[in-house]
């Protein structure tokens, strides 16, 4: 793992378009970064794997984007980049973690549910969808102070 730089963007774009319907824009990826983000990227000798991105304030850590491009799915890097990211939360002394999915991704969360998230509300019409928009289900992870790393 290593943080993102705006010359990983071209990659990171190339895989998002790939996984999903409605991807992210490259002019996202590089505000996250321009504001201090924590934008990390999962590589091997084959390349980019996947990437996560987490904004933290206050106390509080939000899971913005976490992706495994769509040929590294199904090995467990989902759940090794998510562990990650909930390290790097606690790195940054939050409390819990915060994120969206949608209820129509059943993949994701149950990768979520199996780390201990735990759904605390929707957001109506949060996602664009084929049909109009998709509520998003907001899941939390409380990061208790004896796991503090």
């Amino acid at each position: 793992m290593r943080p993102m730089t705006v010359d990983d963007i071209g990659r990171v774009m190339a895989m998002e378009v790939r996984a999903y319907p409605f991807p992210w824009t490259a002019g996202i990826f590089s505000d996250c970064l321009r504001s201090g983000y924590a934008c990390w990227l999962l590589e091997d000798e084959r390349g980019l794997l996947g990437y996560g991105v987490l904004s933290v304030a206050a106390g509080e850590a939000h899971l913005l984007n976490l992706c495994i491009g769509p040929q590294s799915q199904g090995q467990g890097l989902g759940a090794y980049l998510l562990r990650k990211m909930v390290e790097l939360a606690r790195w940054h002394h939050a409390q819990r973690v915060f994120l969206e999915v949608r209820p129509s991704n059943p993949a994701a969360l149950a990768l979520y549910e199996r780390a201990g998230f735990n759904e605390i509300g929707r957001r109506p019409n949060y996602y664009p969808a084929r049909n109009g928009r998709e509520d998003a289900l907001v899941l939390a992870l409380e990061l208790l102070p004896d796991e503090a790393a």
